[in-house]
């Protein structure tokens, strides 16, 4: 979403009250004997028409009749509760696993589905504390968009390129996410999954009123492919439209969310995005106000606004453009999910409710475990010419650290702040064998990465993109500020595609290698780089995605030799931008993926070494 975080998240506080705050009486709708639809038809005899409309938002409560709402939090790769809004919240530390591709890159389900556990049971427990007590059921997660293109911005919030390797991660984190790391049997959700964006949303520059144009063969066999098999294999029933239009029709009204989304795939959310509703009217012009605009998307199916219309939709009931059974027919399934979290229901009868009075989770072995294994499995080992790595502690009396991103870890537009987080620097100090000199410098200014890097036994060099476009760009999250370029052509976001794949700090890699040879580069990136001279030079590359507390832990064990890497790419690394297609083409088959890519990549999809050597006999 582009419109300001601090207003969504106090949007989403509205309304949020929890069904033991208030004395309600027993009404049908408390029964869990009595059938879904039932309960569901007695909720809806029992609201006035502005607590009905006030449910086409995102807290889907009834307050006067102690229904509480399930709320919402961004969650792709951890949950997300970095304070502020209009509440000015304080901040709550969650486990932060690395961003999607490196969740990708450990082609490891199951680790996923763990992960999504662990995510689900944090967004419980602050749910339900009594010290949060913040609604934050429904996640807003995974993304199953397709990395069609490395230039896209925001390809740091996905698994892949290849639609059914994310179909399979997004199943993973959707069965992770609602039934807990082992599905226990129980017909209650942990936690809800929201699915986004849908369709064909893998543009950033001008995507409030760009059109996605491909046929339906692509349709069915690429771009819906994650989204199907996460409603169909994975069980969510929630989804976000997209911004864009296919084939002319933007996504928040198109035809394809009733005929295909809801009566094929059987989906009870379908929420627009932040700000989408009135693009309809201001950038693609489709309507001339606004009550048009809502009138058209509750028509389309939407059920969840991310904004408020409540006036609109008031006005388009008072002169009969929509129906108080058309509202009905709208607000019903999503009290479908508030069924399934368990939020009618008795206490005893939800296992989950259970997930209020442990210590915090984030601070638990358990979950630590988790996401040192991710961090762990997520590394991909680039190139080890001669078997440079992994490093001998006992010949290794020191090592030069370099480069930017050496001591620090990065968080994105996505993250949320963890209990902790390893720096590569603060890692590698502790895997080192006692004594050994660690020399860090953060760049060559006076000479300091090549001085370090001539007085040590061996230089690592950790490099990569800014996933926040620069300091000021993490506190200037407005509209001018989501479409204005990066300083660093490289570098993209939410908003902006990157305007090139060349790693602007290559030029530091040489002068260090320059200075030493026996040089290790740490490419700790959100996206494909062509690192040409890098792969054809250097002995030895690692690559990594960002956000992960455990970064420095893993990269440490990997290059001293505690854990083999074998982690594998998730996207095609082209050695040029000659060697793709237009960046608004989107029929694949003109040369994107490794399906119908032209010429030879720098690394193919799938590609990553271990230090193991095998042989086929």
């Amino acid at each position: 979403m582009k419109r300001p975080l601090a207003l969504l998240f106090g949007i989403i506080a509205l309304g949020l009250v929890p069904a033991t705050a208030q004395q309600t009486p027993s009404f049908p709708f408390r029964d869990p004997s009595l059938p879904m639809e039932k309960r569901i038809d007695n909720i809806l005899s029992l609201m006035t028409i502005d607590e009905k409309i006030d449910c086409l938002g995102v807290p889907t409560a009834v307050p006067r009749l102690g229904i509480p709402s399930y709320g919402g939090s961004e969650g792709i790769h951890g949950v997300v509760q970095r304070g502020g809004g209009n509440q000015h919240r304080t901040s709550i530390t969650t486990t932060q696993f690395p961003q999607p591709p490196g969740m990708g890159e450990t082609w490891d389900p199951e680790l996923v589905r763990r992960a999504a556990a662990v995510e689900g049971s944090e967004a419980r427990f602050i749910t339900q504390t009594p010290k949060y007590d913040r609604q934050i059921l429904m996640l807003w997660g995974p993304q199953a968009d397709l990395a069609r293109d490395p230039r896209w911005g925001r390809s740091e919030e996905v698994y892949g390129e290849d639609p059914f390797f994310n179909g399979t991660m997004v199943v993973s984190f959707i069965k992770g996410l609602q039934s807990g790391s082992d599905d226990s049997g129980t017909k209650y959700w942990q936690a809800a999954a929201l699915l986004k964006h849908f369709l064909a949303n893998s543009n950033e520059n001008g995507r409030t009123s760009s059109n996605s144009q491909f046929d339906d063969r692509l349709f069915w066999e690429y771009y819906s492919v994650p989204f199907r098999m996460g409603f169909l294999d994975g069980g969510a029933k929630a989804v976000m439209a997209s911004y864009n239009a296919w084939n002319g029709t933007p996504m928040a009204v198109n035809p394809i969310l009733k005929s295909i989304v809801i009566k094929d795939w059987d989906v009870d959310v379908i929420s627009s995005d932040g700000g989408a509703v009135t693009d309809l009217v201001t950038q693609f012009k489709r309507y001339p106000t606004l009550k048009e605009a809502v009138v058209a998307c509750l028509h389309a199916g939407i059920n969840q606004f991310l904004n408020q219309y409540k006036s609109e939709t008031r006005e388009a009931l008072k002169d009969g453009s929509i129906t108080e059974a058309e509202i009905d027919a709208l607000v019903r399934p999503k009290f479908r999910v508030t069924i399934r979290l368990g939020l009618l229901d008795p206490p005893d009868t939800v296992p989950w409710s259970k997930i209020k009075d442990s210590p915090e989770p984030w601070n638990t072995d358990e979950d630590k475990a988790v996401s040192k294994q991710m961090a762990l499995e997520s590394v991909v080992l680039l190139k080890n010419a001669n078997s440079f790595l992994p490093l001998q502690k006992s010949s290794v009396k020191s090592i030069a650290v370099l480069g930017p991103l050496a001591d620090s870890v990065h968080w994105d537009w996505y993250g949320g702040f963890p209990p902790y987080a390893v720096t590569p620097l603060q890692g590698i100090k502790a895997e080192v064998a006692p004594g050994v000199a660690v020399n860090y410098a953060a760049d060559n200014t006076n000479d300091a990465a090549t001085k370090a890097a001539k007085s040590s036994d061996v230089a690592v060099v950790v490099v990569g993109n800014d996933p926040t476009c620069g300091p000021d760009m993490a506190h200037a999250w407005n509209q001018d500020a989501s479409t204005r370029p990066c300083a660093v052509p490289s570098d993209g976001r939410e908003g902006r595609d990157r305007e090139s794949i060349t790693l602007e700090q290559e030029e530091l890699i040489k002068q260090v290698y320059a200075a030493n040879p026996r040089t290790v580069v740490i490419l700790i990136s959100s996206f494909p780089y062509a690192i040409n001279w890098t792969q054809a030079s250097v002995p030895a590359i690692l690559h990594m995605t960002h956000a992960s507390q455990d970064e420095g832990t893993a990269l440490a064990e990997v290059l001293f030799g505690a854990y083999n890497p074998g982690g594998h790419l998730v996207t095609t690394w082209p050695k040029s931008l000659d060697q793709l297609p237009p960046m608004m083409d989107y029929d694949i088959r003109h040369g994107r993926t490794y399906m119908y890519f032209k010429g030879e990549p720098l690394y193919p999809f799938g590609y990553g070494l271990s230090y193991t050597t095998f042989e086929y006999s």
